[in-house]
């Protein structure tokens, strides 16, 4: 998974990216823009993996992993096409998702660059930057459309008219200023476009980022935006960027001692992974194999043949079946040899829909 962090300039972006990744990035306010991106790399926290590696005693346990790309601050015009812009958002075209960063603390040291705190007007003037982005790619696409229609064959038309009549009611809805995930697309639609990677059409998290002393108010600041954004690709988290990047800097327990004494429930990463899976429609499955204990990220719906496919091309090629048993059957049993004798162990094809927490093993032949 990986997920591109956008923001206006002096949001907090780089601190955010470093409580996520424990990274060092400069956070300097009035540092210069940069068209090389801070890229970083964190574990996804999964407690079902140290249950299992009591089960397993693995010699190695390896957990999923999220990559971020750190964008530079986005000033007015970025998705307008110019040099700077179309190479920033060059880097978030393939990303899975869009983490955006939206300031709500107060610093007289670090104007706000519009003069003032307002998080739905900064929120829709990022959206407002993506749209531009995807109206330039859309505008170019049906130009060459329109060529290629004068010049088609019969037999040709048809799907360069299907494509050109969905792009202009895409293109129809960016001009309004409704990004592409909120046009209530069909999933054939939806599929359709896959290859154009839309920035509009991307899962949104809106991090707020907030100061110390706004703690206290942070579920209502979430509630607040949410109620203004209800759709199923948009979801909203409260933080204090500058006190989860202190945080990540300490060891686990000495972070966690400090959030107990704060009243924080959980760690940035963890809150912000969970609600990215959510909004992707991820689950994780574990395989266990020559002594190591690995987690795995896929999408719901992916069957044991696409899975055996993500742990190596040669299972996906030679796929036979696959030996599965769910995580609370092993957690229970307490061994793999306990759930087999139990029959919850079960063979299954290459059609099985992978469940969250299912242990696999993929029998194959090459």
């Amino acid at each position: 998974m990986e997920i591109g962090i956008i923001g206006l300039p002096k949001s907090g972006k780089t601190t955010i990216f470093n409580a996520l990744t424990r990274g060092q990035a400069e956070t300097a306010p009035y540092a210069s823009i940069t068209l090389t991106p801070n890229l970083g790399v964190s574990k996804v926290p999964e407690p079902r993996l140290q249950g299992l590696g009591k089960i397993f005693q693995p010699k190695k346990t390896i957990p999923a992993e999220v990559r971020y790309v750190d964008i530079a601050g986005a000033a007015k015009g970025f998705g307008k096409g110019d040099i700077m812009g179309g190479q920033l958002l060059n880097y978030l075209s393939n990303v899975d998702a869009l983490l955006q960063i939206v300031r709500v603390f107060e610093d007289e040291n670090v104007p706000h660059i519009e003069g003032s705190i307002d998080p739905k007007r900064d929120t829709a003037t990022m959206d407002l930057e993506l749209v531009f982005s995807d109206l330039a790619i859309i505008e170019r696409r049906l130009k060459r459309l329109q060529d290629s229609l004068k010049s088609a064959k019969p037999s040709e038309r048809d799907p360069l008219l299907k494509e050109q009549t969905l792009l202009l009611k895409v293109k129809s809805g960016l001009d309004k200023d409704i990004p592409t995930w909120q046009q209530g697309l069909t999933g054939e639609e939806i599929r359709s476009l896959a290859n154009y990677q839309f920035l509009t059409a991307k899962p949104m998290l809106v991090v707020i980022n907030i100061g110390e002393d706004q703690l206290a108010r942070a579920l209502s600041v979430e509630a607040e935006l949410r109620s203004a954004y209800p759709y199923p690709q948009f979801e909203v988290v409260a933080l204090c960027g500058k006190l989860e990047m202190e945080l990540a800097q300490l060891s686990d327990d000495e972070a966690e001692e400090f959030r107990n004494v704060l009243g924080l429930t959980e760690p940035a990463l963890d809150r912000i992974i969970g609600l990215s899976y959510q909004l992707l429609g991820l689950v994780s499955f574990f395989t266990t194999v020559s002594g190591e204990l690995k987690a795995w990220t896929i999408p719901k719906g992916t069957t044991a043949l696409k899975a055996a496919g993500k742990v190596h091309s040669d299972m996906e090629k030679g796929f036979i079946r696959a030996e599965v048993v769910g995580f609370g059957d092993v957690d229970s049993c307490g061994s793999l040899a306990e759930s087999r004798k139990r029959g919850l162990l079960r063979l299954e094809g290459k059609n099985y829909v992978v469940q969250d927490g299912d242990i696999i093993t993929f029998l194959f032949n090459i």
